[in-house]
């Protein structure tokens, strides 16, 4: 028994140590820059203000409480965490001795019979870590599994949002449409009194009309749109299509300020990263477990029991065996696990860069939609007033009523344009939500102890990554 102590003890210290240590974030990964030009605000982020605070419509709280209960992706999730936590448990058991019943007679002609009822116990001593890096990468699985759920709950919570606004900018362009058309109507039966009257003729007539045509068109379109928007609204809360009670547009309103925060809070906001970085952690613990199939293993075996004529059974064996020739394959998976390392840690890198655009597009798209919003007032009312002078112009015989009839559809197209252009700014602020990691409340399912986001960092070696 010493001298199997001694001959573990003698390959420990030959071997490298580099498979006994956990994984921690090289500190070549860096965030700095990440937003580009746009200024940082301190550490305070609007990811930090949980959805029900966001988003304060009292319609949208209810429908995300429902789609977050019903949604079959957040479903999937819970499955594939219950999976995760399974492989966990077992890979736990691995560091427990099995134990084997394993009974057996033996006969001969004229000799009787002869039996032996043992129980065998096996136990393979960790010396590699080959059970440790496998625990811990189990964990980290599990962990991800988690922040899987997550992401795709922040994408439910943002995607729900998105689809509800949707609804109320079709409410409103449809009211706007709707109220154009009967104006037209109404324009049409002048024209043809004006007609009867000599004040026009029939082209003025036949383009009255058809504008009406074009803009009863575009309700079909519009109300196509809202149809297709409330079938994707159901499939997120998981319900059948129906009628969805909602609020108007106009009564949107987000208190919240746009602070972005320091680009490194990504790294503890956003699941898809934290995600991309525990893709590192499983990389890091494959590459130890490869690496120690290329040194030995000990296993203790250990059988105890009776055998005929009622003897006692009890033997102890100790085996340590070495890879010697395994046609290459045990380096060629250790290469292969290396590779795979560096490719993770690009992968992080690009899921960081892609955060950081995120961040950039989002925040580019609520101030275009800010800045546009008095130009796009002050456009409704020169086009309104334009509307008035021409009114008043024709009934001094100084204008055509198809120069009413432009400037009212020029009117129309502004106010269609505002609520697009309002619709835009909501969407901006929802993306630029998502983008930090918002829609997600506090209570994590990832302990800060356990999660890589939260370690210590330290230099990243040429060797390390590998």
């Amino acid at each position: 028994m010493k001298k199997i102590l001694l001959m573990a003890s003698l390959v420990m210290m030959l071997t490298s140590c580099s498979i006994y240590k956990k994984y921690s974030r090289p500190e070549c990964i860096s965030t700095d820059n990440l937003y580009g030009d746009v200024v940082k605000a301190d550490t305070t982020t609007m990811a930090d203000v949980s959805w029900r605070d966001f988003f304060t419509d009292k319609h949208l709280q209810g429908y995300i409480e429902q789609g977050l209960k019903n949604n079959i992706d957040m479903r999937l999730t819970a499955e594939r965490i219950a999976q995760a936590e399974i492989n966990l448990q077992a890979a736990k058991l691995a560091f427990i001795p099995g134990f084997s019943f394993e009974p057996s007679i033996n006969t001969g002609v004229g000799r009787g019979f002869t039996y032996t009822l043992p129980v065998k116990a096996s136990w393979e001593i960790d010396i590699m870590a080959r059970e440790i890096n496998a625990k811990r990468r189990a964990e980290a699985v599990v962990a991800q599994e988690r922040l899987h759920r997550r992401s795709v709950q922040t994408a439910l919570v943002s995607a729900i949002a998105n689809n509800y606004y949707t609804l109320l900018m079709l409410d409103a362009q449809l009211r706007i449409s709707r109220s154009t058309s009967a104006s037209w109507k109404e324009n049409v039966r002048i024209m043809k009194a004006m007609k009867e009257a000599g004040m026009t003729n029939a082209a003025s007539i036949s383009q009255t009309e058809a504008n009406s045509c074009s803009i009863d068109t575009s309700l079909y379109d519009l109300e196509y749109k809202l149809t297709q928007a409330k079938n994707s609204f159901a499939l997120l809360l998981g319900v059948t299509p129906q009628e969805f009670p909602r609020g108007e547009l106009n009564g949107v309103d987000f208190k919240q300020e746009l602070f972005v925060g320091v680009p490194a809070q990504l790294l503890s906001r956003r699941p898809d990263i934290q995600q991309a970085e525990y893709d590192l952690q499983l990389a890091f613990y494959n590459t130890n477990i490869a690496r120690a199939s290329l040194y030995p293993s000990l296993t203790l075996t250990a059988d105890i029991g009776i055998t005929s004529p009622a003897d006692f059974l009890l033997t102890f064996v100790g085996k340590i065996v070495q890879p010697i020739f395994q046609g290459g394959r045990n380096r060629a998976n250790l290469k292969i696990a290396e590779s795979q390392q560096r490719e993770a840690i690009l992968t992080f890198e690009h899921k960081l860069l892609e955060a950081g655009s995120e961040v950039n597009t989002a925040l580019a798209q609520c101030r275009s939609a800010r800045s546009k919003t008095n130009l796009r007032i002050r456009q409704i009312e020169t086009l309104e007033s334009a509307v008035y002078s021409t009114r008043q112009l024709m009934s001094h015989s100084e204008a055509t009523y198809l120069e009413v009839l432009t400037a009212q559809q020029s009117l129309l197209s502004a106010r269609l344009q505002q609520v697009a252009d309002r619709f835009e700014g909501i969407q901006g602020v929802i993306h630029l939500y998502r983008a930090l990691g918002g829609g997600v409340d506090e209570s994590c399912d990832i302990a800060p102890d356990t999660n890589p986001i939260f370690k210590c960092k330290k230099k990243c070696t040429k060797k390390e990554q590998n």
